[in-house]
């Protein structure tokens, strides 16, 4: 039987993105409300009563608004905001996370999609404190550049409108250090303390690099590089959509491109290392509209609706 799947905020970004990978699938039905039914609240009601499952992509206040409106035990949620990421009774739409997190995902009536930051820092440092090699009291600092395109409309709109060009090519931002998507960040990697997370914006439309460093010289025992990979690595091999490069050597690449995973719903682990020093970058590169947004919830939807796991994934969209 077809699946019935209704996108409550299909305008935005992340929901046409989301539209964009599901459109031709011959296995989900789409439901489309037109411009007046998606400000009509009735409209949206009977829409999202009458799915199979729905995905928010709204702002937070409004994504909490759709669940409200759903008066069925029938309907299943994914939800693209940060509304939801640290509740007890929704489950994070992160499958590769942890063992048997796929399975949660897929036996799920609420999902919480990972914001695009902490999907690239979770996959970096939660591995790590599983196996023992992080304690869960170290301080870490994360470290992350993001496309524009990980503001939303308004974002996109101060880089491509009128004086876009005088944008700066590159800034800093979240100084307050209480980044929204820190509780989920912290959370997630099963820390006690928050990491101190920097997060940036360049002057390219999407496309994302997260980097953790490590004083492997700090961490008990000192393990090598070899090790954090190894754990890593060990992680990650269930076929998911995570892969983790072998350890660079000499001939390591000089640099790191955050828009060589766009338009994918991949995720690419490299550590470079000094062992001299005792010194360990872990790196995570991965779309932020893909993995960090789209993908993962087009990934949740498969899992949840007992799809074929790559449907709508594998190929690239348009970049």
């Amino acid at each position: 039987m077809t699946a019935r799947i209704f996108i409550d905020g299909e305008a935005g970004t992340t929901g046409l993105q989301i539209r964009e990978r599901l459109i031709d699938r011959r296995d989900i039905a789409l439901i489309s409300l037109s411009d007046a039914e998606r400000k009509d609240t009735e409209a949206r009601r009977r829409a999202l009563n009458s799915c199979d499952l729905t995905i928010l992509c709204l702002p937070d206040d409004a994504a909490r608004d759709s669940v409200s409106l759903i008066d069925n035990d029938r309907t299943r949620v994914i939800d693209a905001s940060t509304a939801h990421r640290t509740a007890s009774d929704w489950t994070y739409g992160f499958p590769e996370m942890t063992a048997g997190q796929a399975d949660a995902v897929r036996g799920a009536m609420r999902v919480s999609n990972p914001g695009c930051y902490p999907t690239g820092a979770i996959a970096l440092i939660r591995p790590l404190v599983e196996a023992g090699l992080i304690p869960k009291d170290f301080p870490l600092t994360v470290n992350a550049i993001s496309g524009y395109s990980g503001g939303g409309k308004a974002l996109i709109q101060r880089f491509e409108g009128p004086g876009g060009d005088a944008e700066p090519a590159f800034y800093a931002y979240g100084l307050g250090l209480t980044h929204k998507h820190l509780p989920e960040l912290h959370q997630h990697t099963l820390m006690q303390h928050a990491p101190l997370f920097a997060p940036a914006v360049g002057r390219y439309y999407k496309g994302m690099l997260v980097q953790v460093p490590l004083q492997l010289w700090a961490l008990p025992g000192a393990p090598r590089p070899e090790l954090i990979q190894q754990a890593l690595a060990d992680h990650y091999t269930g076929g998911g959509f995570v892969s983790v490069a072998p350890l660079a050597g000499d001939a390591a690449k000089v640099e790191l491109n955050p828009e060589a995973m766009n338009a994918t719903n991949q995720l690419e682990i490299q550590l470079f290392a000094r062992p001299d020093t005792g010194q360990c970058l872990l790196t995570a590169v991965f779309d932020n509209l893909g993995k960090g947004a789209s993908g993962a919830a087009v990934q949740s939807m498969n899992l949840m609706l007992d799809l074929a796991p790559r449907a709508g994934l594998e190929d690239r969209l348009a970049a």
